[in-house]
């Protein structure tokens, strides 16, 4: 493998994770927006309020985005291991 073949590898891996990465993360600030406004509407201030929402909505977009990021994955390693590069 030369360096531009590795560089190219390198490349696709960070893009892919940030890209498995995304529903949890957009889940999580969606979630976190809606409860920050409802604590400045209330004004409850409980740190405990606005972190078992997150954790909770995270793990339900883990839990529903699963089989498309384990799919994704699966596709890269094939294509790394296989020779595909």
């Amino acid at each position: 493998m030369n360096a531009d073949a590795a560089i190219d590898l390198a490349r696709q891996a960070v893009s892919l994770t940030l890209v498995l990465s995304l529903p949890v993360l957009l889940t999580v600030l969606a979630v976190g927006l809606v409860v920050s406004l409802l604590q400045a509407i209330t004004q409850v201030q409980e740190q405990t309020l606005s972190f078992v929402p997150k954790l909770l909505a995270g793990a339900a977009a883990i839990l529903l985005a699963g089989p498309w990021a384990l799919e994704r994955l699966i596709e890269f390693s094939r294509a790394m291991f296989g020779g595909g590069w």
